[in-house]
């Protein structure tokens, strides 16, 4: 086999390892500490609110099983949390797959870890548009990069990593983690993978909507302001 076509994968794979960035924290006090009890070893990681948000619910726990994106990478935030996640080590870590050998090899170089779930919501910018006197520079500050981009790098690895995008879907994905032993399945992953590409191809649609509504004098005129 080539270097980058699957010969084999795991029908189910154990959630060892979890990425959680999310502009909507709703029901993470439920799906985190259910998690935990599905694996007592689970690591996490995760950046600025919603690292804060994590801590808040696993207590003193925190300390054993939470760590932040920018301790893993050794990249620190930029101000304004502007580039949080956008590091190889984090896209090797979502991107590999277990049984190549190259990306194994990879994986050992840049002392990087497979990634097996990535809970990951996007910047509000469909509700952003929505406000009364919306500028196109607070539209523009609501555009997410490293969230879609996360998002679409786990869903086309769905032979192993569960992308999860909707609070909706906690509740039956642990359910079925229950009944698969605490192991996601290929079909779940496949499932999230289709939701998250329409999730990601949405936002998308949302923003060109936007901006193709928008004329060049509406552009000039938000930027001459005083």
């Amino acid at each position: 086999m080539g270097k980058n076509i699957v010969g084999r994968i795991d029908e189910k794979v154990k959630v060892r390892r979890v990425l959680i960035s999310v502009s909507d924290k709703t029901g993470l006090d439920r799906f985190i500490p259910q998690l935990f009890e599905i694996n007592k070893d689970l690591k996490i990681y995760s950046t600025g609110g919603t690292y804060k948000r994590i801590q808040e619910i696993l207590g003193k726990n925190a300390a054993y099983c939470l760590e932040q994106v920018s301790d893993y990478t050794g990249q620190p935030e930029t101000q304004g949390g502007l580039v949080k996640t956008l590091d190889f080590r984090i896209y090797l870590g979502l991107l590999t797959e277990t049984y190549n050998t190259s990306h194994q090899e990879d994986m050992k170089r840049t002392l990087s870890v497979p990634i097996d779930m990535v809970v990951v919501n996007l910047y509000p910018f469909s509700d952003t548009i929505k406000k009364e006197n919306v500028t196109v520079e607070m539209a523009r500050g609501n555009i997410d990069i490293g969230g879609p981009t996360m998002i679409r790098a786990a869903a086309k690895n769905y032979l192993r990593v569960a992308p999860v995008v909707s609070p909706s879907d906690y509740e039956g994905i642990i359910a079925l983690m229950k009944e698969n032993g605490g192991q996601t399945t290929l079909a779940m992953r496949f499932d999230l993978a289709r939701k998250a590409f329409t999730h990601t191809a949405e936002y998308d649609k949302a923003i060109s909507g936007y901006l193709n509504a928008c004329s060049p004098e509406d552009v000039q005129s938000c930027y001459n302001r005083s």
